[in-house]
C-alpha cells in the first residue's frame, strides 16, 4: 500500500479510530490503524513547541564496563509541515571539543545530515547509505537522531500491558525506507500522557538489536514531556550509551537561519 494513500485512508476516520483505541471497544478498526492512531496522538501531543535548547552527558559503556564521558549542547527547531532541525556540539572531552552535528529531518524525503570535524576542519554529510552507523562511537545510530515523521512508517498494534509508565499500548514500527539498519520498531506508549516508555529495535534479520529506555520525564510548559534519561543498550555487543539531559528550556528565540552548514563551524 503506497504511503500517501494510507495516510489518507486512515487519517479520514481517525477521530472515530482514536475514540475506539483509548476506551478499547470493539469500535476499533484493523491493527494497522489502531498502530497509527496511537503514534499519531503521541506525535500531536508533543507538538507546537516551537524551539529549545538543553545539555546533556553522554555515558558510554563498553562490553567490559569501561566508561567514557561527553558533554554536549543541543538546540532544536520545530519545523511546521515537515520534519525537526537539530545542532549538537561537543564540548567535553578535549579529543572531541568543538564536533558538530547537524540533522534536518524530513517527513518523505531522506533525511539530511551533516558532520563537523574539527581536527580536520570540514564538514562532511552523512551519507543516507550510512544511517545505520554508529553516531561518535555511541550505540545511537544516526537514523536514531532524527525526529520522528508519521510518514517515515507503516504501523501495527500488537497489545496491551504493563509498562514502567502504568499501562502500554504495544505497536510495531517498520520504516518505509529500505535503507534503514531496522527491519522494525517496537514500541511501547504509555495510554494516559502518550510517552514512550521503551523501543526494541530489530536488525535487518530480525533479530533484537538495541533497546532504548526513556526514564525520568518531567512536563515542561504544562504539556511537553521530555524523558531526562535514555538508555540504549546493544544486546549485540554488550556495549550501552547513557544519554542524561538536564537545563531544557523551550522558547528560546531560535529562528532555521541558526540551523545550517555555516552554523556547524561556528559553533563552540
Amino acid at each position: 500500500m503506497k504511503i500517501k494513500s494510507y495516510l489518507s485512508s486512515v487519517v479520514i476516520g481517525s477521530i472515530f479510530a482514536f475514540g475506539a483505541i483509548a476506551s478499547g471497544t470493539a469500535l476499533a478498526a484493523s491493527a494497522e490503524e489502531k498502530g497509527f492512531e496511537i503514534s499519531k496522538e503521541a506525535k500531536v501531543r508533543d507538538s507546537g513547541w516551537g524551539d529549545s535548547q538543553a545539555s546533556m552527558r553522554m555515558l558510554l559503556r563498553n562490553a567490559q564496563g569501561e566508561e567514557d564521558i561527553r558533554d554536549i549542547r543541543i538546540k532544536s527547531f520545530e519545523v511546521k509541515g515537515d520534519g525537526d532541525k537539530s545542532l549538537t556540539v561537543f564540548d567535553q572531552p578535549r579529543d572531541v571539543k568543538g564536533t558538530a552535528f547537524l540533522s534536518f529531518s524530513h517527513a518523505l524525503e531522506a533525511d539530511e545530515q551533516w558532520l563537523y570535524l574539527p581536527s580536520l576542519k570540514r564538514v562532511k554529510r552523512i551519507s543516507s547509505r550510512n544511517k545505520s552507523g554508529p553516531f561518535m562511537g555511541s550505540e545511537f545510530a544516526f537514523e536514531d537522531l532524527s525526529s520522528f515523521e508519521l510518514e517515515k512508517y507503516t504501523y501495527n498494534f500488537l497489545k496491551e500491558e504493563s509498562c514502567d509508565l502504568g499501562n502500554c499500548f504495544v505497536v510495531e514500527q517498520f520504516p518505509v525506507d529500505k535503507r534503514s539498519g531496522y527491519k522494525r520498531r517496537v514500541v511501547w506508549v504509555d495510554d494516559k500522557e502518550y510517552r514512550i516508555s521503551k523501543v526494541d529495535f530489530y536488525d535487518r534479520k530480525d533479530s533484537l538489536l538495541k533497546t532504548l529506555v526513556f526514564s525520568e520525564y518531567n512536563r515542561y510548559q504544562d504539556k511537553f514531556w521530555r524523558a531526562h534519561k535514555q538508555k540504549m543498550t546493544n544486546h549485540q555487543n554488550g556495549k550501552s550509551t547513557v544519554l542524561e539531559m538536564s537545563d531544557i528550556s523551550f522558547s528560546t528565540g531560535l529562528t532555521e537561519k541558526d540551523f545550517n552548514q555555516n552554523s556547524l563551524k561556528r559553533a563552540r
